[in-house]
């Protein structure tokens, strides 16, 4: 399996391949956010706030659900990343054709149950009574668009781990061009569709998120060549399953970990009416912009981890890791500032009302002192995924979140700060997770956790690296295969 796109990150300079592989993927999630973005600024300026409220109030459900697909994905992106870099093609084959099937079948089984159970998980995050009735509609059709998103997800976790983040890059900007296009449309009314209010902007969504899901699964048929892994679609590779899930579920658990523990902040939150919830909506968009380029450092760093690994370079991750946190940290300290400095201009285009602007703007600056320790847990993580070495994280998580933020949270609400304690209290929470994942980082315990590895090349090159070309030749014994 190969493509014109692939990069190999076993050779070459660490900072060219941070920077070229990061931006893709930093553009593509730009993108993803414009899909609940592009809905917010539609329903917030033009349909109110309330309806603001009733879109982000069920963002934590998304999120819950969709994380145990996302710990997925990434384990597919380590499976892939490690036997590409270790040479083992028919292992990569058998990733490919295993991860789409398994992880189809649990996204359909995560969409019935979403759609299923929306109005309890909505009562049990205490939803304003006047603004649970649209959530419920908003959330029910964004269920419906949870398997092709799931398809598109592991699609690019594919490419990403064969170095090519440009791919799912363009996917996803013109399935971001089209839902800009759907948005307005399907909200008023416009041509041959009815008014359909917010219906309109999760419908929009939805489509959208198919057609980008139908754009790569045409790309893996017709130029990745994996016809014959696609013969092993709707048939479980049993062992690669395991695999999958042994790295996968942790990092999925970690994910709903935070998203539960969100649901309990939230709920926390929602008692102090819509407008703290409204403003809190318009903020965190802004605020996954802010972590953008950290988080796609950090992807890359595991894609660059597992390819490394793989070839038994691991002499390269620390250059990784030193790179990848100058590049992430100098970012999103810009970022920071301009959040602290002027919340309000950037919440402009959220939000008009007054109140929701107030309480947006104290929310990001108090969500910006967060912003520089959580990037550079970014990277670190990023060491451990790219190993395979998920579980870890899942317990400094746990840790750091559920003994530290909610406690402080449920603590500082209760004072004379009102709304603004609950986003004092989450801020304190990525200090906690750097320390602890920096600390296990250093232990190096992670090196062993790869799942194929070949041996170091003798042939080194004038510049120090490694010739892939004429390295030596596999054998079993070089191998630690699954």
């Amino acid at each position: 399996m190969e493509s014109k796109r692939a990069r190999d990150f076993t050779t070459g300079s660490m900072p060219r391949h941070l920077l070229a592989f990061a931006m893709p993927m930093f553009i593509g999630n730009l993108l993803q956010a414009a899909y609940n973005t592009v809905d917010s600024i539609w329903v917030g300026r033009y349909l109110g706030p309330q309806a603001l409220a009733a879109v982000s109030v069920g963002f934590p459900v998304i999120f819950a659900l969709i994380a145990l697909i996302t710990g997925l994905t990434l384990a597919t992106t380590t499976l892939v990343s490690q036997y590409y870099g270790a040479r083992l093609h028919d292992k990569v084959h058998a990733t490919v054709a295993n991860s789409l099937t398994l992880l189809s079948i649990l996204g359909l089984g995560l969409a019935g149950l979403g759609y299923i159970i929306r109005w309890p998980l909505l009562r049990l995050l205490n939803a304003p009574p006047d603004i649970i009735e649209t959530a419920a509609v908003y959330l029910g059709i964004y269920m419906l668009g949870l398997l092709p998103t799931f398809i598109y997800s592991v699609s690019s976790s594919i490419l990403r781990g064969l170095g090519d983040s440009q791919t799912p890059m363009t996917f996803l900007a013109a399935a971001t061009i089209m839902n800009i296009i759907l948005d307005p449309i399907m909200i008023f009314g416009i041509g041959p569709f009815p008014k359909m209010g917010v219906a309109g902007a999760a419908w929009a969504t939805v489509i959208s998120q198919a057609f980008s899901a139908l754009l790569a699964i045409m790309h893996l048929i017709r130029k990745m060549h994996v016809a014959d892994s696609l013969r092993g679609l709707l048939r479980l590779d049993w062992d690669l399953t395991w695999l999958t899930m042994k790295i996968g579920l942790p990092a999925g658990a970690q994910q709903t970990v935070m998203s539960m523990g969100m649901m309990v902040v939230n709920s926390i939150l929602n008692r102090f009416g819509s407008v703290a919830v409204a403003g809190a909506g318009a903020g965190s968009r802004i605020e996954q912009f802010a972590f953008m380029p950290a988080m796609s450092v950090g992807l890359a760093v595991s894609a660059l981890v597992g390819q490394n690994l793989g070839a038994g370079r691991e002499d390269r991750v620390e250059q990784a890791v030193k790179w990848g946190s100058i590049l992430a940290m100098s970012i999103t300290a810009v970022v920071a500032a301009v959040a602290l400095l002027i919340p309000r201009v950037l919440l402009a285009s959220f939000a008009k009302d007054a109140a929701v602007l107030a309480a947006g703007s104290a929310y990001l600056r108090w969500s910006a002192l967060a912003f520089i320790p959580l990037a550079a847990m970014f990277v670190v993580a990023g060491v451990l995924r790219g190993a395979g070495d998920t579980l870890p994280t899942f317990f400094i998580t746990l840790a750091s979140l559920w003994l530290i933020r909610i406690p402080l949270v449920t603590v500082l609400s209760r004072t004379s700060l009102g709304a603004e304690g609950v986003w004092a209290g989450m801020a304190v929470g990525p200090y906690v997770g750097l320390l602890l994942t920096y600390l296990y980082y250093r232990t190096g315990k992670w090196k062993g956790k790869a799942v194929a590895r070949r041996a170091v090349p003798s042939d080194i090159g004038l510049d120090g690296d490694p010739d892939i070309e004429t390295g030596i030749p596999l054998g079993e014994d070089e191998q630690l295969v699954p």
